[in-house]
């Protein structure tokens, strides 16, 4: 059993009762209590108080709807778990103590920005095998500069002589204290929240920011509504659409099978090659122009399909891949849209789940069976020869965005 962890204390100093100060409209604990509920891999969520206020304004937003909050409770939080000094790890053993489960995902209340598909490719991540822990992180493209025992400053990861484009940089990874997952035993032992080998999941850079001081406050509620805007509209489909009245926001698609022709060819000196078709770089452009984000998800991790995607100016390519469900979910937190914005294209049983939570879900005509069950819409052309062309020129298309 999984089990979600939001401990929430009255006793903050910087704002008083922030947990439950009010942001976009809701409790600052409600945002942590949706996400982990809307997780599907979350089985329990408590709510760990120490504070008779916090505990009444959990319960009161439960019962306003019980069905979004039917895994959530509120649990007790001793004193001395709650208190200035007290760590979050001492909250989480005592917890820990007194309830039987397998895993535990701690969730900060103080990271609002944070949701349900977030949580669902942390569990993910932590389902892999070989991790021990997983905590999120983001993306980070930024100019480091150090400052030695002299007080002189010095770059850390780049040259001042040959200074580069930020899009150029390698990221690096910063932790948002968003959330982190163990299993109860780890914790137990090691008396840590992380432990053993620990991976990470990214989340969007909005996601950054956690609420400590009033400033902090002010930037994630305005984050907050920018992610909650309603659209204006911009077509001819009712309001529906996105940027330039197109209703799909990103296009995804597997290597082997939809861009090839799912053949493995080898020259007299062993080397593998792949035959893509022209047609479907034309596609890449044709989404490039306009505004809609494009990606590569595939199980393999080799050079070709790199040079390949480089070529086409792909905006994503996601190598070895082995869940491409949660992958979708994490580009959506990264590039701040929903999965019914996205277009997925598959064509194997590696692609059934990505293909239905896809807000349009794509196959070849070749596609293997399970996969077509999966699919929204199948097209007329075989993997390797201009399935992508076919599927954006569809929904491109005037009839498309009416729809």
């Amino acid at each position: 059993m999984n089990v979600a962890f939001i401990p929430v204390r009255g006793g903050s100093k910087s704002i008083p009762l922030k947990n439950i100060k009010e942001i976009h409209g809701r409790p600052l604990v409600y945002w942590a209590a949706a996400a982990a509920c809307d997780c599907r891999y979350i089985d329990k969520v408590f709510i760990a108080t120490d504070d008779i206020r916090i505990k009444s304004c959990v319960e009161k937003f439960c019962a306003e709807d019980p069905e979004r909050f039917r895994k959530a409770s509120v649990a007790d939080r001793s004193p001395e778990t709650a208190d200035d000094t007290a760590s979050t790890e001492s909250a989480m053993i005592e917890f820990a103590k007194k309830h039987r489960f397998d895993n535990i995902v701690l969730i900060q209340a103080t990271s609002p920005l944070i949701t349900g598909a977030d949580l669902d490719n942390g569990f993910s991540t932590f389902g892999a095998p070989g991790t021990d822990s997983v905590l999120s992180a983001v993306p980070q493209k930024r100019f480091i500069w150090n400052i030695d025992d002299d007080g002189n400053a010095a770059p850390e990861n780049y040259d001042v002589y040959n200074r580069p484009r930020r899009q150029d940089f390698e990221e690096y990874y910063v932790e948002n204290g968003a959330f982190y997952i163990t299993s109860r035993k780890a914790l137990l032992d090691t008396g840590n929240r992380l432990s053993g080998n620990i991976r990470l999941s990214l989340m969007s850079e909005d996601t950054y920011y956690e609420i400590d001081e009033p400033s902090d406050w002010t930037v994630t509620e305005a984050l907050m509504a920018k992610r909650d805007a309603v659209p204006e509209k911009t077509g001819d489909d009712g309001g529906n659409s996105g940027r330039g009245g197109i209703k799909y926001k990103m296009l995804l698609t597997d290597c082997d099978g939809v861009l090839t022709d799912g053949g493995m060819y080898y020259s007299e000196k062993g080397d593998e090659l792949k035959k893509f078709n022209t047609k479907d770089g034309v596609a890449f452009r044709l989404c490039r122009e306009n505004g809609i984000i494009t990606g590569v998800i595939t199980g393999e991790d080799v050079a070709l399909n790199k040079r390949r995607c480089e070529k086409l100016k792909i905006d994503v390519l996601a190598p070895g891949c082995t869940d491409k469900a949660a992958c979708i979910n994490r580009l959506c937190a990264t590039y701040k849209i929903r999965p019914d914005e996205v277009v997925y294209i598959g064509d194997d049983i590696g692609d059934i789940e990505a293909l239905g939570i896809a807000g349009l879900g794509c196959c070849p005509s070749d596609a293997a069976v399970p996969a077509k069950k999966a699919a929204g819409y199948i097209a007329k052309a075989k993997g390797g020869e201009g399935v992508v062309r076919e599927i954006v020129d569809m929904i491109l298309s005037k009839d498309a965005r009416q729809k």
